[in-house]
């Protein structure tokens, strides 16, 4: 995790590709004795973090660190497509009409995905990995280049919610499906690893995971956790925006930092299912604020594939607190859902 000094104790503090930055001063309560403490390391190909208050007798960073680390390693050995020994890729080995006993988090996540992908009307789904591949995005792509037609056609046969089913605690598909959970796997770790804090009596923490966020309570100074929202840009970080969190997870996604360029045309990692092409239109990166960040995680992709109109109304009809950054001839633009807006204290 990179760190570059913005003013006086606070630190930039970048998560896994885009988005979303933390600005944490090294504080100290004031004669409270409560201390800030911070642990990290890495995971899912990228990094995470926790910062926490610990009060007189509290939980030591040791302990925290075990505590999270045990979760990661969980989470690694059940969601992970980058190993074939996780259970959902052992799944994915299967044949169709196959079933196969699965963790409970396995199937919980399996259901999020059909409702974000119902109300998506198809365009998100967690069976793209076939697409990903294809197109050079996944753990199996081999270059990043456009496929033929014919190509994308035979994939879409084995893209679709529709071809899963639960059946008591098996997963069963009835085509070569596969699934791909790295639209939410970092924001449920980041839900679990809170919970687990919580349950050890810390109550003021800062949760990132792979850029995943989730913030509760203050800093030992009283001050609260403040998360920057980043411009899109693959050159340089630049805060768009700074927000207060308090009880919320926060993730964003985006379109700028892996892609290819072919013909002048930007093809992003990021696909709508019902075409299996990546999404072409100028919404650069969607930012979702939500009491869950598993559901910060999803909803933040959901968006990004729907693109600028369908994106506003989704967000509009469902109340989510959601911030667009769109491209234009001038640069970037930005737009807030009402439930943004209202959260943040904008003025409108």
């Amino acid at each position: 995790m990179a760190a570059v000094v913005l003013r006086g104790d606070e630190e930039l503090l970048t998560g896994r590709w885009w988005g979303l930055v933390v600005l944490a001063a090294a504080s100290v309560g004031c004669g409270t004795g409560d201390s800030l403490e911070q642990v990290g390391g890495s995971t899912m190909g990228s990094t995470w973090s926790v910062k926490y208050v610990r009060h007189a007798g509290g939980a030591d960073p040791a302990r925290v660190r075990g505590e999270v680390e045990a979760i990661l390693g969980e989470v690694d050995q059940q969601l992970s497509t980058y190993r074939s020994d996780s259970a959902i890729e052992r799944f994915n080995a299967l044949p169709a009409d196959s079933c196969q006993a699965m963790p409970a988090a396995v199937l919980e996540l399996v259901r999020i995905g059909e409702q974000l992908s119902t109300q998506s009307e198809g365009s998100y789904d967690l069976t793209v990995e076939p697409l990903l591949d294809l197109w050079g995005f996944g753990p199996q792509g081999r270059e990043e280049k456009i496929p033929d037609a014919a190509a994308v056609v035979e994939v879409m046969q084995r893209v679709g919610h529709q071809h899963l089913r639960i059946d008591g605690e098996r997963l069963c598909k009835d085509a070569a499906v596969e699934v791909d959970f790295n639209s939410i796997a970092a924001g449920y770790a980041v839900d679990i690893i809170a919970a687990r804090l919580q349950g050890m009596g810390i109550d003021n923490y800062l949760v990132e995971a792979t850029g995943e966020l989730k913030a509760r309570g203050k800093k030992p100074d009283g001050s609260a956790w403040r998360i920057a929202l980043e411009e899109p840009r693959d050159d340089q970080q630049v805060a768009e925006r700074i927000i207060d969190v308090d009880g919320y997870g926060v993730s964003t996604s985006g379109d700028y930092r892996h892609y290819f360029l072919q013909d002048g045309r930007r093809y992003s990692h990021t696909f709508d299912a019902r075409s299996g092409r990546p999404v072409l239109h100028d919404l650069a990166s969607v930012t979702v604020i939500h009491p869950s960040a598993l559901m910060a995680d999803g909803l933040s992709t959901l968006l990004l594939i729907l693109g600028p109109e369908r994106a506003r109304d989704y967000a509009q009809k469902h109340d989510i607190a959601a911030f667009f950054v769109l491209r234009a001839d001038t640069g970037f633009v930005t737009r807030s859902s009402q439930a943004f807006a209202q959260l943040v204290g904008e003025k409108n």
